[in-house]
């Protein structure tokens, strides 16, 4: 039975430009957003047909997220959240394809994406507010004795944001893929081992198929938790006074 691991290597494509199967899903994946957004709205009629409905519920539901994040004032970065959301949930859904390559389940992905956020919260938060930016480690209302110890938790806590952001999206999709192949490599090894064992075959079965709707489920809810919390790091972008 091959390693649950194995599915995550990374393996080289083009060698010389470093082009890898991961390169490959990456863009594989702004393809499918792209060209599957482009046919959704191609005829843009006012009564939408099925593709149309969906590309508007999708562009409604993240404008929807980030403006109950950030108010109004906060649909100037809708591009920018739309498309880690898309580029986030096409990534996880085309990895629960057998053979397909999963890049979420990669740290490097996933920390690239949530330090993407994070710079955005920097330099726009300087750009727009200046030094009043660093008010948002200083909470109001803390006695002066207390001020030092607080700031440090904040500024602790705002480092520690891209690190929770890419963890979460990266654990969750690396264990849930390992879990899927252990199971399935159990139905193989019974139905091999012949005799008695064959009978035991159908539970690991009925828990592999069990744990792929799961998968499904998680791949979403990852990708609105992503989106949720980058909209709320956003929202310290535009207010960061406490």
């Amino acid at each position: 039975m091959a390693s649950p691991i194995e599915q995550f290597q990374i393996k080289p494509i083009i060698p010389v430009i470093n082009f890898t199967n991961s390169s490959l899903f990456m863009i594989g994946a702004a393809a499918v957003i792209v060209g599957g957004l482009l046919l959704a709205t191609r005829k843009r009629a006012v009564v939408p047909g099925r593709a149309q409905s969906v590309a508007e519920v999708l562009h409604d539901f993240v404008a929807n997220t980030l403006v109950d994040a950030t108010g109004r004032e906060g649909m100037k970065f809708f591009p920018l959240v739309f498309s880690l959301f898309m580029f986030v949930l096409t990534a996880n859904l085309l990895g629960m394809i057998p053979g397909f390559f999963t890049v979420t389940s990669h740290i490097i992905v996933t920390f690239a994406l949530a330090m993407l956020v994070i710079g955005t919260v920097v330099v726009y938060g300087f750009v727009k507010h200046g030094t009043h930016f660093l008010g948002l480690f200083v909470p109001s209302g803390v006695p002066g004795w207390l001020l030092p110890f607080i700031v440090v938790i904040e500024l602790i806590s705002f480092l520690s944001r891209p690190i929770s952001l890419s963890l979460r999206l990266f654990a969750n999709m690396l264990a849930g893929h390992i879990a899927l192949k252990v199971f399935a490599g159990f139905v193989v090894s019974l139905l091999a081992a012949g005799g008695a064992l064959t009978i035991l075959a159908p539970l690991p079965l009925l828990m592999a198929v069990a744990l792929m709707a799961l998968e499904f489920l998680v791949a979403a809810l990852q990708a609105y938790v992503f989106t949720v919390l980058t909209c709320i790091y956003l929202n310290d972008a535009l207010h960061p006074g406490h």
